[in-house]
């Protein structure tokens, strides 16, 4: 199957993309279900310190980006995608339904560590191989896809967060389980419609094979917009993290005599992901058409940007506050700058390196993108063992501080990013 197949499906897409997007749905359904509850399973449940259970958090989703690295290489040279798929999905989902046992707690997350090695880099990687070289479309298919991540991470902590809270965290846990077992079938179901596993030629430049050792300026660059990824994911991971903590102690959630659930604020973010991503993507198509500017690297660093200001408004309303709790309604202003950033910076990015991989290590490049994520999650850990040694609205200025830095380093490297683009994006 080609990009040029006329047949078409999801926002005029191939109809393989809509296979990725709902098996990626329903993965992303079982991770931040899962997600949504660790935190508080860990002080409530396993009666974790806060600053321990913030490394393990930050360190189990440090090693859930980790692994992809080896999980990729291992796709691309031996597996290939599709088994690495279906493989990591089932372990993914043992380690899942393990999380409902206590003394198993440390063994599951490291289960589920292992499945998303094999998953993660395996399934955007098929993208670009539904379309044919230069197809327009492809710059838009991974916002597209990125909604399915979103779709998930809306209902997760809507079914699981409230399944957990209400009639035990193991209920919770059972539901991200058949969730990563829905994605599974769904992907199986749908293989007709997915890019074969043939070998791709190898492609040649001014007399050059194109290949991973002589590449030298592409991994440069793609390892400099990594660094920049990893500092502003010391902030954005925060919001599963310390912006979770004090969602529920420093926000007064009622409504009239009803209180809000703390993991239903979670679902802001892929909500506002779901209803935003349509006119931004009408307004970045108006834009190309009328010959503006939309390089990857300043659009993620207008993303930066716009993440460092919804943590400012954070510190503004936490001095504000003082020892009383906010309201709910600032929470959600933040949410709505905050999800306006991401879709700024995070497809960008994830497209980005998916559409510069070299022939052959589809998987192994998009896994270099959650090395990022990686180092990101695992700085993001580190940074919320500050939440209780300082004052709030200093620690969210702190946040802020992190993802202006992030932006100011993307803007730098847009002349280079360009560049390379340029070179690679027909390829």
């Amino acid at each position: 199957m080609t990009g040029a197949q006329a047949e078409r499906s999801w926002f005029g897409q191939p109809p393989g993309l809509t296979i990725l997007f709902l098996t990626n749905m329903w993965e992303q359904f079982s991770y931040f279900g899962m997600r949504a509850l660790l935190v508080y399973y860990m002080t409530r449940q396993l009666m974790l310190g806060q600053g321990q259970a913030s490394f393990v958090y930050g360190a189990y989703t440090a090693c859930a980006y980790f692994t992809p690295i080896v999980g990729g290489v291992v796709a691309d040279r031996w597996l290939g995608r599709r088994r690495a798929v279906t493989i990591g999905a089932s372990v993914m989902a043992a380690g899942h339904f393990m999380m409902a046992f206590e003394p198993l707690f440390y063994l599951a997350l490291a289960t589920i560590a292992l499945g998303n090695g094999l998953f993660l880099p395996s399934l955007p990687s098929q993208i670009n191989d539904l379309y044919a070289p230069g197809d327009p479309r492809r710059g838009w298919a991974y916002n597209v896809y990125y909604v399915g991540i979103n779709i998930g991470g809306f209902l997760a902590p809507l079914i699981c967060g409230t399944l957990g809270e209400i009639y035990g965290w193991h209920y919770g846990f059972g539901a991200a389980g058949i969730g990563m077992f829905a994605g599974l079938a769904i992907y199986l179901l749908g293989q007709k419609h997915l890019p074969s596993e043939q070998v791709a030629p190898i492609v040649v430049q001014d007399g050059m094979t194109v290949s991973a050792g002589n590449n030298r300026q592409l991994w440069l660059v793609l390892a400099a917009v990594g660094l920049c990824v990893t500092i502003f994911r010391g902030a954005y991971e925060q919001v599963g993290n310390t912006v979770a903590l004090w969602a529920g102690n420093g926000v007064d959630r009622s409504v009239g005599d009803v209180a809000i659930p703390m993991t239903w604020f979670q679902s802001l973010n892929p909500l506002l992901v779901m209803l935003l991503t349509p006119p931004l993507l009408a307004l970045w198509r108006r834009q190309a058409a009328a010959g503006r500017d939309g390089a990857p690297a300043r659009r993620m660093a207008q993303g930066a940007l716009l993440v460092g200001l919804a943590y400012v408004l954070l510190a503004l309303v936490a001095w504000q506050a003082g020892e009383r709790q906010a309201a709910w309604l600032w929470l959600a202003l933040f949410f709505l700058i905050f999800t306006v950033g991401e879709l700024f910076i995070l497809p960008s990015g994830l497209g980005l390196f998916a559409r510069l991989a070299p022939p052959r290590l589809g998987a192994t490049t998009v896994a270099a993108w959650y090395l990022t994520i990686f180092a990101g999650s695992l700085s993001a850990g580190l940074v919320g063992t500050l939440w209780s040694h300082m004052a709030h609205g200093s620690y969210f200025v702190l946040l802020a501080a992190l993802a202006c830095l992030a932006a100011i380093l993307l803007r730098l490297l847009d002349p280079a990013i360009r560049r390379i683009d340029r070179n690679w994006t027909d390829k």
